[in-house]
C-alpha cells in the first residue's frame, strides 16, 4: 500500500495520540543497528493503518541499562526485551520516555513486568499528558477502528470518494490488522512514568554517563532529550522524525530554539523517534528551516491582517507558501512529495493555533 493510499484510507477522526500520524514510509521489518559497544537502536515494524513503531534505544553500562521509549506494542516490547537479555545479563534499571504519544510508551508495562525494580522517567509534562491520554488508548482505538468499518459499509474513503477494488482489500488488511492489534492491547494495563524532572538528570550506568535533558517544548511540552557524550550519541524522540515531521501536537516557534539546542550538542549519531539512525545535523537544520519559514510568514501575514484572535486560519493560510521546501524533503519521490504537502498545511494549522494563544 503507498502513502497515498494509506492516507486517503484514513478515516476523518482523531487519532488523539496513538500513532502521532499513519508512517509515510513504512518500516516493514523490525531492524537493529549497532551504534557502539553496548549501544542499539530498535526500529519498530509500521503497520501503516494508524500504528507507527516509534524507535527504541538501549544503553548498557557496566552495572545496569537504560532503555529509551518503549515500543506501542507490548509484544514488540518483549521482543526488544529478548534481544536485552541477550546482549546483557544487566538489569534493565530505567525506561526514559521522551514525550506522551503513546506509540512510545504502551510498552510500558512488559518492561514493568520483565523487570519489577525498574525506575520509568519523564518530563513532568509527559507524564501529566501520559495520564490524562494513556488509559484512553484502546477506547480511542476501538472509536477508530469503528470509523474504518463505517467506511468499508459506506463505500467511501476518508476523504468522501467511493472505494476502488484496490481500496476495499486495503481497507480488509486495515482491519484485519487494527483487530489483532487491540485485542492484544485490551489485556494490557497503563503503566505512567514513576519518576520526573524539570531540567535536566544525569545518570551513571557504570563507565557510561547518560544525560536526560529538556532542552525546550517542540514536538510536545515535555520532549526529552537523551544525550550519551562517550558515545557522541543524542535520541531525539519525536522532536526529529523523518523523512517528515510529525506537528500535531507542537510549539513551531519555540521547536526551532530546541532544535538549534540538540544540534548544539556534540553527537555523530542522532536517533530519530522515527526513522534511520541520522549521522550528522543536515536534516535538523532542514527542519529547523522549516518550522522558522512557517512562523515567520505566518507572523508577517498577521501583522498585515490583524492578530489571530480576529482571524481563521483559511483567512491567511494562502499567504504561507512552504513548497520551496518540497523537493529538499521530497526529492522527485511523488508519494513523499503529497505526503509533505499534507504536512505543510497541518504545520500551517498548528503555526496559527500557536500564534492565536499570544
Amino acid at each position: 500500500m503507498s502513502p497515498s493510499t494509506a492516507n486517503r484510507l484514513l478515516p476523518i477522526i482523531a487519532f488523539a495520540t496513538a500513532s502521532a500520524a499513519t508512517p509515510v514510509i513504512a518500516q516493514t521489518e523490525r531492524a537493529v543497528t549497532r551504534l557502539a559497544d553496548g549501544v542499539y537502536a530498535i526500529r519498530h515494524r509500521d503497520a501503516q493503518d494508524g500504528f507507527a513503531g516509534g524507535n527504541t534505544t538501549v544503553v548498557i553500562g557496566d552495572r545496569q541499562v537504560l532503555v529509551v521509549d518503549a515500543p506501542f506494542l507490548p509484544s514488540d516490547a518483549r521482543e526488544d526485551i529478548a534481544d536485552i537479555r541477550r546482549w546483557t545479563d544487566k538489569p534493565v534499571t530505567f525506561l526514559v520516555i521522551t514525550h506522551f504519544h503513546n506509540d512510545h510508551n504502551l510498552g510500558n508495562r512488559a518492561y514493568m513486568d520483565a523487570f519489577p525494580a525498574l525506575t520509568i522517567i519523564a518530563h513532568a509534562e509527559t507524564k501529566k499528558d501520559m495520564d490524562l491520554f494513556g488509559p484512553e488508548s484502546v477506547a480511542r482505538e476501538d472509536r477508530a477502528t469503528a470509523a474504518y468499518e463505517q467506511m468499508q459499509r459506506n463505500g467511501r474513503n476518508g476523504d468522501g470518494t467511493l472505494l476502488t477494488a484496490a481500496d476495499r482489500k486495503d481497507l480488509d488488511a486495515i482491519l484485519v490488522r487494527r483487530r489483532q492489534v487491540t485485542a492484544e492491547l485490551r489485556d494490557v494495563a497503563f503503566q505512567t512514568a514513576t519518576l520526573t524532572f524539570e531540567h535536566d538528570l544525569t545518570i551513571d550506568l557504570g563507565h557510561r554517563v547518560v544525560e536526560i535533558e529538556f532542552l525546550g517544548r517542540g514536538n510536545t511540552a515535555g520532549d526529552a532529550v537523551v544525550y550519551v557524550p562517550a558515545d557522541k550519541l543524542v535520541v531525539a524522540g519525536d522532536l526529529v522524525v523523518y523523512p517528515l515531521p510529525y506537528v500535531h501536537d507542537g510549539y513551531p516557534s519555540e521547536w526551532v530554539v530546541t532544535l538549534r539546542r540538540l544540534a548544539e550538542l556534540d553527537a555523530t549519531a542522532i536517533v530519530p523517534g522515527h526513522g534511520p539512525v541520522l549521522r550528522d545535523t543536515a536534516y535538523v537544520q532542514l527542519l529547523r528551516e522549516l518550522f522558522a519559514s512557517a512562523v515567520g510568514q505566518m507572523n508577517e501575514a498577521l501583522r498585515k491582517s490583524g492578530p489571530a484572535m480576529f482571524r481563521s486560519v483559511d483567512d491567511v493560510k494562502a499567504s504561507i507558501d512552504l513548497t520551496p521546501f518540497r523537493q529538499r524533503f521530497a526529492g522527485n519521490d511523488k508519494d513523499l512529495a503529497a505526503a509533505f504537502d499534507r504536512t505543510a498545511g497541518d504545520l500551517i494549522r498548528v503555526v496559527f493555533r500557536e500564534a492565536s494563544l499570544r
